[in-house]
């Protein structure tokens, strides 16, 4: 097999690549194994299975021969950080992790980071099973692996394993650091994330294995949750007409906002011409009124809007507040009783990196790896997630395992082909970007 193209692998260095591939390929049933385990701890955001799970990582990473360091993070002193990125559940703990081969010195170092909080699974009646026991099924003749967090990301955390753990058992040495960090609180806000760039925690690049269905996200839209509190009369529902009901007010307020997604979605920036819709602003709950025979006199909504590329969180949030006030000052009622906006939760800027040499780098270590694989395209996902964080500070980018359509979702999915092949590029990237020593 031939060495990628990319920088820092020479074809002299072909049998180091085929010694780490064969090394991959040799964990395929044990990575379905791990990915079971990991799927096993139900690591919801802010319940004891999210410490649970991290201690586990840190056992895995020390049992692959890494050196490891395990911390609890101050949750007072990073939540009352004013760069904060936000947060949705309630924690009372959280456990940061980080493991690193130790270069030899003289490369460039890269940070795998990856995520092992999940989101609840929903209504379990959507499920064909237990959501929280890996699943296997023949679908003609690909092996897909169904449970909560099987595609987001626990198969990227996996194939990050599966890498490590082969270049430990090819014996290869390494110029520059690799660093794989597991962490927490991705799912609200990227608390873990967070935490390890407050440590100082930096490398020269970064690849995070959020599903891509492999291919190369360099950029994220951002996601900002919002609450609004809808003000109505309350009346005997017998004397409707006396009243003000909350709830008829805010469907005019949803249509407004409607208006306001499809302009904000006129132009977008070239990474996110692929999407329907590359900003949404959607409304994901909504309770009004305390007793069926009254007209509800509040209505509370909460809801996430996207975040342009390149546009500030300030810019987004001051467009639906000002998209709010104008549906207000045209109302008779609500002109003299506003609706009120709130920002809290996850608070997700988008992101972009310049990462082109780790582009070129990434597309070499799959093609190479993974022959016959179809072309990867770029593109920016309309969702936020933790590279935001990390592009101020270095060159990143998702690459991994999965369509991100099945994330969140019953039933939730990612193949063992894919995720093999994504710990196959994993490893020469490593290699391509540390350099062999």
């Amino acid at each position: 097999m031939t060495a990628p193209t990319s920088p820092g692998l020479v074809p002299d260095d072909s049998t180091a690549v085929a010694t780490v591939l064969a090394a991959v390929d040799a964990q395929r049933e044990d990575a379905v194994g791990l990915l079971g385990h990991l799927v096993g701890i139900p690591s919801i955001g802010g319940s004891p299975a999210e410490v649970e799970i991290q201690h586990v990582m840190a056992d895995l990473l020390r049992d692959a021969g890494l050196d490891v360091e395990v911390w609890d993070i101050d949750l007072d002193a990073v939540t009352s950080d004013p760069a904060f990125p936000g947060q949705e559940v309630e924690r009372r703990a959280a456990v940061g992790v980080l493991g690193t081969i130790r270069g030899a010195g003289g490369g460039p170092s890269l940070l795998i980071d990856g995520h092992t909080d999940v989101v609840p699974p929903g209504d379990l009646d959507q499920w064909d099973a237990d959501p929280f026991t890996l699943r296997r099924v023949d679908r003609d003749g690909v092996e897909v692996l169904h449970g909560r967090g099987a595609c987001d990301m626990k198969a990227g955390v996996v194939a990050s394993v599966v890498a490590l753990r082969a270049l430990r058992a090819a014996g290869v040495r390494l110029a520059g650091d690799l660093l794989f960090a597991p962490v927490v609180g991705e799912e609200d806000g990227g608390l873990g994330t967070f935490e390890l760039l407050r440590r100082g925690v930096r490398a020269d690049a970064c690849v995070i294995p959020e599903p891509t269905d492999m291919d190369i996200v360099p950029a994220n839209g951002g996601a900002l949750t919002f609450r609004l509190k809808v003000p109505g009369r309350a009346v005997h529902a017998s004397r409707r007409t006396e009243g003000v009901s909350a709830i008829e007010k805010f469907i005019s307020v949803f249509h407004a906002l409607t208006d306001l997604e499809t302009s904000r979605n006129e132009v977008v920036h070239p990474l996110m011409q692929r999407w329907r819709l590359a900003y949404p602003l959607s409304i994901g709950t909504v309770q009004a009124g305390d007793w069926a025979s009254t007209v509800p006199d509040l209505l509370v909504a909460e809801g996430r809007l996207g975040v342009a590329l390149e546009e500030t969180p300030e810019a987004a949030r001051a467009a639906l507040e000002a998209a709010v006030a104008a549906l207000c000052a045209a109302d008779p009622f609500l002109r003299e009783h506003p609706v009120r906006v709130e920002w809290w939760g996850g608070q997700f800027a988008p992101g972009l990196s310049d990462c082109r040499e780790l582009t070129d780098l990434v597309q070499g270590a799959h093609r190479t790896s993974s022959p016959s694989a179809r072309v990867q395209e770029v593109y920016g996902g309309p969702y936020g997630s933790d590279l935001r964080l990390l592009a101020p500070h270095m060159p990143v980018l998702q690459y991994g395992p999965g369509d991100a359509r099945h994330a969140h979702a019953p039933d939730e999915q990612v193949t063992t082909d894919d995720m093999l092949a994504t710990a196959r590029a994993l490893t020469l990237a490593a290699l391509a970007h540390c350099r062999l020593a």
